[in-house]
Parts: structure tokens; sequence; C-alpha cells
């Protein structure tokens, strides 16, 4: 197995605005031997200064494999002109090791605007893939580079997008003027390492997901192309959910905190937060708007999310206490309700759990409810059969998914989950992807020894998604800990993140 290998190099002279330019491209294949690994390519222009540019991570080739790629775009300006012809390596530090493709020591070459170049053992290369759907895009223009020796007949794309329930097929064509329509350039000889260019386009409309793979016709039988037996896929971003208790301006260095928290939701692109003790001090009941924490924490994020928040009790003898929701979309519909037989904001045992409902792209309209119950021996069983009747009441053929989410009291192995695993409605999503073993003996078979997979389960803390949802999940990551954003209360977080079946 090569630890590194080259796919292609791309080398194309251009003018704009009267300045040429050399653009040089290089995508390799790459093992995937660690998460932290650096990749590099070392290259030298005819005038023999060696120049070392860095690559990053593209796209998955199969299990064990990855695409990366490391593009730089030279000007001539005053001294300083074009590299021309061009030799390179490239180079691959990880876990200690070194690992090179150079050829066995000559090193690759490539003429100036030569266009793309094949390795010799790649017939058939797709050009620029990129994994990520574009908001809105509703085609995909697919290019690739066939080695003309093959003599290709015919090119085509086979795709689906409903995981090949259904499937299609689309011919790609062969594009002559590829050079002077993609980048304006004057290749002195774009053909000379016998590369030509296909293109097809696939019309998506508004589907989730995309998955192709492509077959190529030649006098000596069909090649294909299917990303290492993998198929190439193309989604539009999965819904990311948060929760967190905020434990209710209980911690040291609250506002330093609070922006820790917002920091999160912007870096990792979260969609819809879920918070319980949410806390704005009390003033005689009325509340201060200045000071509810989950309005401090939407203040502090780069663009604002709409917010809805509710409050059940008088907290810690000074505090208005509650849950909120923060959505990056518009909320269509909100609503609060006690769960709970007390109703007393003087009382910790009252209740109260607000839902929004929330529709977005590509994922469909969601319920969304923001809970923070009351231990098992306080009412759980009781407040969670409220909360899933209500839940109920709102499902219809128009919701794509119900998620009851926050602070529900009850570790994994007690008679609190036992009464949700037994009530046959609700799934746990953070056990759905960190243990599908006990998932499925839990959830799925309702092995009467079930509790005996979570022994080591200590969490309170749930994203429960209704069983006829048509989501599933697509990730799961515990946040706010040691290791991971820090501390910011006596919970940790928990980021989920969801995807159409």
């Amino acid at each position: 197995m090569h630890e590194i290998q080259l796919l292609y190099v791309e080398n194309i002279i251009t003018r704009k605005k009267s300045t040429p330019q050399q653009e040089l491209c290089f995508v390799m294949r790459v093992a995937n031997l660690s998460h932290d690994k650096k990749v590099e390519v070392l290259w030298a222009g005819e005038q023999g200064e060696w120049q070392v540019l860095s690559a990053s991570y593209q796209h998955q080739l199969g299990e064990d494999q990855e695409c990366w790629g490391a593009k730089v775009i030279i000007k001539a300006l005053g001294q300083n002109s074009l590299p021309g012809n061009i030799s390179f390596a490239l180079h691959y530090q990880c876990l200690g090791q070194e690992y090179w493709d150079n050829l066995s020591g000559s090193n690759y070459a490539s003429q100036a605007d030569s266009g793309i170049q094949l390795t010799a053992s790649q017939n058939l290369q797709q050009l620029g893939f990129e994994p990520k759907l574009k908001v809105g895009q509703q085609r995909i223009p697919i290019t690739l580079s066939v080695n003309q020796a093959l003599q290709a007949q015919t090119v085509t794309l086979h795709w689906t997008t409903d995981n090949w329930l259904t499937s299609h097929k689309t011919p790609c064509h062969f594009n002559r003027h590829y050079w002077h329509e993609h980048a304006q350039s004057n290749a002195r000889n774009p053909n000379q390492y016998g590369s030509q260019i296909w293109q097809g386009l696939l019309k998506i409309n508004n589907a989730y997901r995309v998955q192709y793979s492509i077959s190529c016709d030649t006098p000596n039988g069909v090649l294909w192309d299917n990303n290492n037996g993998n198929n190439y896929e193309l989604s539009h971003e999965p819904l990311k959910l948060m929760i967190l208790n905020l434990h209710c301006y209980q911690e040291a260095q609250q506002d330093e905190k609070f922006s820790q928290i917002a920091k999160a939701i912007d870096d990792l692109g979260v969609d819809i937060v879920c918070f319980q003790e949410v806390a704005e001090l009390w003033n005689e009941g009325l509340g201060d708007w200045s000071t509810h924490s989950a309005n401090i924490i939407n203040n502090k994020l780069k663009h604002a999310f709409h917010h809805y928040s509710d409050w059940s009790h008088l907290g810690f003898d000074k505090y208005r206490e509650g849950v909120a929701i923060l959505s990056r979309y518009p909320l269509q519909h909100q609503a609060a309700r006690y769960v709970s037989d007390s109703e007393s904001v003087y009382s910790i045992h009252a209740r109260k759990v607000i839902m929004a409902q929330v529709y977005v792209p590509h994922i469909g309209l969601l319920n969304v409810f923001s809970a923070h119950l009351s231990w098992w021996e306080d009412g759980f069983a009781q407040q969670f059969k409220r909360l899933s009747s209500w839940a109920h009441e709102l499902q219809d053929q128009s919701v794509s998914a119900t998620l009851l989410c926050g602070d529900f009291n009850i570790t994994s192995a007690s008679e609190g989950y036992k009464l949700v695993v037994n009530g046959n409605e609700y799934d746990d999503q953070f056990l759905a992807i960190q243990d599908q073993r006990a998932f499925e003996k839990i959830f799925k078979v309702n092995d009467a020894y079930w509790s005996n997979y979570l022994a080591d389960d200590y969490r309170i803390d749930y994203i429960f998604m209704n069983k006829a949802s048509e989501l599933k999940v697509h990730s799961g990551r515990v946040l706010f800990t040691d290791d991971d954003y820090g501390r910011v209360s006596d919970h940790c977080g928990y980021l989920m993140s969801f995807e159409p079946k």
C-alpha cells in the first residue's frame, strides 16, 4: 500500500488584467494512519528554487484513505517570472514516520501550461470534487479526465438521491474546448499527456444528498470509478443541535463562560440550542431581560439567533429559572406548558417545558422541546408522560422529527430511563451514535438485561427522538469538558447532528 500517491497535477497559465499567472494544483491519495498528520508538496520551477506547499484534506476515499490537495497561484509581477516547467515530490509525516512519492528519487515533472496530467495508474479521474452541496444548489457539474489511450466511447454518471431506491443515468460529453472555456488558457499542448476532458451535469432539484459512480465504455470493456467501492457522495450540512444546562448563574467567571458557550456555537456551526437552568434576576417576579443568561449568550453570537424562552419557578432565592431555545432558523410556532402537578412559581417542583416549531432547509419541519424535568422521586414519570402526550398532539405528517431535549434528571440505567424505553416511542440519540450495540439491545430488542449495558453511563441530559421521525443521527460529541471548550457548568453539553434517513 502507498502511504501517499499522486493522482494528478494541473499546470495552467492564464492572463488576468494583462498579468500572466501560473496555477499549480496537486491532488493526492493519503493513507489515513492517524488524525494528526502533515502533508506537503515540495516543488521547484525552472530557476531551481525549491519551495514547500502545504496540502489540506479534501474528502474521504474509502474507509482508510483520504484525498488531499494543494494549490498555488504565482503572478508575473516586476522581476518575478513564472515558474514554467516544474519538478515536484510529495511528502507525508505521521506517527513519527516520513513517506515520499517522488518516483523513486527522480521527482515528478510537469511542463508549463500542459493542463491535466494523470499518473500512469489513473485512467479515469474526477477533477475538483467537493463533498458539500451549497445552499440552494440544484445542479452538480462534474468534470472528468480520461486517459486518451482508453479510446473512451461513452462516459456515464450513475446516480441516486434516495440511497439507490431509484437511480438515474446521465451521459457525459467530450469537451474539446475545455481549456479555453474553463481557464481562458492558450495551452501549448493540452493533450500532451493524453488526457481527455468529459463533462456531465446532474439535476438534483432539492435533494439533501446525491450519490454517484462513473462508468467509461471502451473497446476493451467497461471501466468504473466508484470512489474505491464507496461511491461519491455530496450532501448539504446536517442539522446540528446542542443541549446544555447553564447551572442558573452558579458559576465563577460567569460572563467569561457565557462567552465560551457563544464561541462554541459559532465555531461549530450549531443550528439549534436547547438550554436548561436559564436564569434572570427575580426582580419581584418581573424578571430582568438584561440579566437573562440565554439572551446574554445570544447577544454574544456573531449573528444573533431566533430566541424563545419561559420560566417555571424561583431558583436559588433570587432568579426566575426556566428553559430556552435558540435557533438559526425562524420559529414558526412556539408554546410553553407546565408538565408538573405544581404550577407554583415558588415551588422547585413546578416544571414548565417549551417547544418551538422550526423549518430547516433540506431537513424539514421539526418540533423541538426544551425540558428540565424532576428526579424520579419528585414526579418524573408523570411529567414525562404529559410531555410525550403533548408532543404526540403536535405530531402530524408535516413534521419530519420530534425531539425532546434537555435535562431529564434520570440516569441511563434508572427506572425513569426504563419508562422511556418501555414507552417504545422515543430513542436515545447519543447512545445510538456512541454505542450502537447497546442501542440495538435496548431500543430495538428491549433485552431483559439491558441495564447491564449502561453500567458506566451516568448521563442525565438527553436528546430523545420520536421513532417515527424521518431523520437519523449522524454524529455525537460531548462538549464543555476539560478538553473541549472547558467547563462552563456542572453539566456537560451534547452536540448532535442529524440528516434525513
